[in-house]
C-alpha cells in the first residue's frame, strides 16, 4: 500500500512539475514575441507620448508655445526646491502654513506664470525634461495626479508609467510603457490558466481539458496580431483589457467555487482598478455586474446577491472618492460629451461602425481581415460537418463523463458572451475614432472563445484531441506573427532621429496646425531648441531678432501645412532652403524637413 501511495504521489507531482513547465514555457514564448517587437518600434502615437507628458512633466500637463512653464511647476521651481531635502522640506511647511493663514492670498495662490503674447523658443532640454523624470521629480505622484486631472482619462496608467521612468530617470525609450502592456498581456495569461483548471476542477469541461485549454487560450491571445497592438501602444488600454479579463476570472470563480457572500475584496480591488484605468471600464464592468445579480435572483442567491450588490456599489464610490474628476470626465469632457452624443444619434450610421470594428477585431485574431474571414469560414463548416457526424456519440460521451447538469454551464456562457456583446456594442457606438484601441478588452475574450471552439472540434479525435489542440493554435499564433501589419511601430523615425541628432546644434522651427507637433517631441530633444508656430504666427510674428540672427535653421513642415506659405513666409525673413533633408514621403508621419540658410549666406 505505501508503495503504490508513493507511486501515485509521485506521478501527481510529476504531472504538477509537467503543467508548471508548459504554462512557463508559454509565458516565456509570449514575452520573448512581444519584446522581440518592442525591440523594434522606431516613433510614438502622439497619444503616447502625451502618456509620457502627463506622467513626467512636473506640474506641467500640457506644452504650450506661449507659455512653456506652467504656474505651478514654476512656484515649485522657484519657491519649493533647494539645494538640499532639508531646505526643500522646511519650503513646503512654509507654503502649507501660508496657504493655510491666507488663503486666496497666499503666495502659492497669487503666483503667476510666464505667459508670453506670441511663441517662444523651447529648449532641448525642456523638451527631455517634459518626456522624463530626475532626482528632484521622481515618484512624484501628486504631479502625475495634477496633470491628469485636466485629461480625460483616470490616473492609474500614468502614475505606473511615472513609477517606470523613476526608475530609469533621464532615460527616454519604448521598453518603459510596453513593458508596462506585457506584463497586462502575461497576466491575462496566467488567468487563462487559472480560468482552465478552475473549469476542469468544477466539471463544466470534460476531465484533463483544463489545462490544455488555457494554455490554448494564452498562447491564442498572447501571440496575437491584437496583443501585439497592445503592447506596442504606449497607453492605457493593456491594463484596461487584463483588468476585464480578472474581473471576468474573479466572479467565475465566485460563482463556481467561493461565493459571493464573503471575501470580495478582490472583485472590488478589480473594479476600483479598472475604473481608474479607462473609463470604458464601465461598460464591461456594469454588463458583467447586471449578468452576475440576475443570475442570483434567478438562484435564488439572495444572500450573496445582497453582499455582491454592496461590494460593486462601494467600488463605485471608492473610485470616485480617489478620483473625483470622473464625473466630470464622463458626463461633460469633450471626450464625454462627444460619446454622448454619438449614443444620441442611435442607429445612425450604426451598421457601418459594427462593420469597422468587426473587421478590427477579425484582424487582431487572426492577422488579417481575409485570412480571419477565411478561418472562420473554415471553422464553421467543419463544425457542421464533424458534430453532425458525431452528434450521437459525443452526446452519449459528454453524459457520461458529466458530473454536473449542463444548466450549471449556461450561467457561464452568459457571463462571457453578454458582457463581451456589450462592450462591442457600446464601444462601435461611442467611440470616438474607428481604431483598435477602443475594443483591446475584447482580443482576449475572442481567443477565450477560439480556443473553446477549436477544442470542440479537436475531441473528436478523442482522448488525443486536447494534444492534437496544440496543432492548430501553433498554426493560428504564427500566422498572427507573420501577418502584423507593424501599426504603433512607426518603422522609418530613426531616420528623422538621426536628421535631429546630425543637426543638434541647430535651432528648430516647426510648423504645424493644430497639436501634430506632439508627434515630433523626441525629435525636438536633439535640437537646440525648437520654435512651435502655427503658419499665421509665422507670418505675423513681431519678434523677429531671433528668426534673422540664425545662420541656418532646420524647418520642419507638418503635412496639413501648405508648402507654398512656409516657403514664403520664409523668404520674409531672408530663409531659403537649401537641401531637403527629409522628404514628405519618407517620413513616418508625413513631415518634411528643411534646412535653411540665409540669402546673403549663399
Amino acid at each position: 500500500m505505501g508503495n503504490k501511495g508513493s507511486q501515485s504521489c509521485y506521478m501527481k507531482n510529476t504531472e504538477k512539475g509537467k503543467k508548471h513547465i508548459g504554462r512557463l514555457a508559454v509565458l516565456l514564448c509570449v514575452l520573448i514575441v512581444l519584446c522581440c517587437f518592442t525591440a523594434q518600434k522606431e516613433g510614438y502615437h502622439m497619444d503616447e507620448l502625451l502618456s509620457f507628458e502627463l506622467s513626467n512633466a512636473e506640474f506641467n500637463p500640457w506644452i504650450v508655445p506661449t507659455q512653456p512653464i506652467g504656474r505651478l511647476a514654476k512656484f515649485m521651481q522657484e519657491e519649493i526646491y533647494g539645494d538640499n531635502l532639508g531646505q526643500t522640506l522646511s519650503n513646503l511647511a512654509d507654503t502649507v502654513r501660508d496657504v493655510a493663514a491666507n488663503r486666496g492670498n497666499s503666495k502659492l495662490l497669487q503666483y503667476k506664470a510666464d505667459v508670453y503674447p506670441e511663441p517662444v523658443w523651447i529648449s532641448g532640454q525642456q523638451f527631455h525634461e517634459y518626456l522624463t523624470v530626475n532626482s528632484k521629480d521622481c515618484f512624484n505622484y501628486f504631479s502625475v495626479y495634477f496633470n491628469v486631472k485636466d485629461d480625460n482619462h483616470p490616473p492609474l496608467h500614468f502614475m505606473l508609467l511615472h513609477t517606470m521612468s523613476s526608475m530609469f530617470q533621464g532615460v527616454f525609450a519604448p521598453f518603459m510603457g510596453c513593458f508596462i502592456n506585457i506584463a497586462a498581456v502575461l497576466g491575462c495569461c496566467i488567468c487563462f490558466f487559472r480560468l482552465g483548471e478552475l473549469l476542469e476542477e468544477k466539471a463544466v469541461i470534460s476531465e484533463g481539458c483544463g489545462g490544455p485549454l488555457g494554455i490554448c487560450a494564452a498562447l491564442l491571445y498572447g501571440l496575437s496580431a491584437g496583443a501585439i497592438a497592445t503592447t506596442l501602444l504606449i497607453r492605457m488600454y493593456g491594463l484596461l483589457t487584463f483588468f476585464c479579463v480578472a474581473l471576468f476570472y474573479l466572479h467565475v470563480k465566485k460563482w463556481l467555487a467561493e461565493g459571493f457572500g464573503r471575501k470580495n475584496k478582490g472583485l472590488a480591488a478589480a473594479a476600483v482598478l479598472g475604473f481608474l484605468t479607462q473609463y470604458f471600464f464601465l461598460f464591461y464592468c456594469f454588463a458583467l455586474a447586471a449578468v452576475t445579480a440576475g443570475l442570483l435572483c434567478t438562484k435564488k442567491r439572495y444572500k450573496e446577491l445582497k453582499s455582491y450588490l454592496r461590494t460593486m456599489l462601494l467600488s463605485a464610490v471608492v473610485g470616485v472618492v480617489v478620483f473625483p474628476f470622473s464625473i466630470q470626465d464622463v458626463l461633460s469632457s469633450g471626450r464625454g460629451e462627444e460619446a454622448l452624443q454619438n449614443l444620441s444619434r442611435g442607429f445612425s450610421g450604426y451598421g457601418t461602425r459594427l462593420w469597422a470594428f468587426g473587421a478590427i477585431l477579425i484582424k487582431g485574431s487572426f492577422g488579417s481581415l481575409l485570412a480571419g474571414l477565411v478561418i472562420l469560414g473554415c471553422l464553421a463548416i467543419g463544425g457542421v460537418c464533424l458534430m453532425a457526424r458525431k452528434r450521437k456519440a459525443l452526446k452519449a460521451a459528454e453524459e457520461r463523463k458529466s458530473r454536473k447538469p449542463e444548466g450549471e454551464r449556461q450561467p457561464l456562457w452568459l457571463m462571457l458572451f453578454i458582457p463581451s456583446g456589450c462592450y462591442f456594442l457600446l464601444a462601435a457606438r461611442m467611440s470616438p475614432y474607428l481604431v483598435d484601441r477602443y475594443i483591446m478588452p475584447l482580443f482576449p475574450f475572442a481567443a477565450m472563445l477560439l480556443a473553446l471552439a477549436l477544442g470542440k472540434l479537436c475531441r473528436v479525435f478523442g482522448k488525443k484531441g486536447k494534444y492534437l489542440l496544440l496543432i492548430p493554435t501553433g498554426a493560428l499564433c504564427i500566422l498572427n506573427v507573420c501577418l502584423y501589419d507593424g501599426e504603433y511601430l512607426f518603422r522609418g523615425y530613426d531616420r528623422q532621429l538621426e536628421v535631429a541628432e546630425r543637426h543638434r546644434e541647430l535651432p528648430c522651427i516647426c510648423l504645424y496646425d493644430g497639436t501634430g507637433y506632439y508627434y515630433n517631441l523626441e525629435e525636438f530633444t536633439r535640437y537646440e531648441k525648437t520654435l512651435l508656430l502655427k503658419l499665421p504666427e509665422l507670418e505675423q510674428r513681431q519678434n523677429t531678432s531671433d528668426l534673422t540672427s540664425a545662420e541656418q535653421v532646420v524647418v520642419l513642415r507638418k503635412s496639413n501645412v501648405e508648402e507654398a506659405g512656409v516657403l514664403e513666409a520664409l523668404k520674409k525673413y531672408g530663409w531659403e532652403v537649401e537641401v531637403v533633408l527629409l522628404e514628405e514621403n519618407d517620413s513616418v508621419y508625413g513631415d518634411t524637413l528643411y534646412l535653411c540658410v540665409r540669402k546673403s549666406d549663399r
